[in-house]
């Protein structure tokens, strides 16, 4: 190899070095500007989840985008607008009884955009006649007051 072939090669190997430090350092940053937004997210869950589990369907649906907008998917097919989702819950979870006792788990955070998000996860329901869980996919809008559900595809998975 010529002395100036290895100062060329050099110069690249420390070119694609500093680049990379740059990216990592960009990455590093970004993920650190969405711990607020995994925060206001993951307290919206948890809001929910606590309503749901006082058997308040109507608290539980605030982290929801109440818009004609609103879809959800699941295995009747798709409700669409905060007031057919609403009608949703209600029909499949009349009672106490139904609604059991809610636990989300294993989050995982997507963020799409600075204002989207896409939210990955399990869902289980403890209750008398029997438990039910699954899995959901969650997308998220930032609106001025705070993030909210715009779109949910939850699915039952055999426990």
């Amino acid at each position: 190899m010529t002395k100036s072939y290895r100062l060329v090669v050099r110069g690249l190997a420390l070119i694609l070095l500093l680049a990379l430090g740059v990216r990592t350092e960009r990455q590093t940053k970004a993920a650190e500007g969405r711990e607020a937004d995994q925060a206001a997210i993951t307290g919206v869950l948890n809001r929910q989840q606590a309503a749901w589990n006082r058997g308040d369907v109507d608290a539980f649906l605030v982290g929801y985008w109440h818009s004609p907008e609103l879809t959800f998917s699941g295995s009747s097919g798709v409700s669409r607008g905060w007031d057919g989702v609403m009608a949703r819950y209600k029909k499949n979870y009349p009672d106490r009884a139904a609604m059991g006792q809610l636990d989300f788990s294993e989050l995982e955070f997507r963020f799409l955009g600075p204002d989207a998000a896409l939210v990955l996860g399990r869902w289980h329901l403890k209750r008398d006649k029997g438990d039910i869980g699954g899995v959901f996919s969650l997308v998220w809008q930032r609106f001025p007051g705070g993030w909210k559900i715009v779109h949910d595809h939850t699915s039952a998975v055999e426990q």
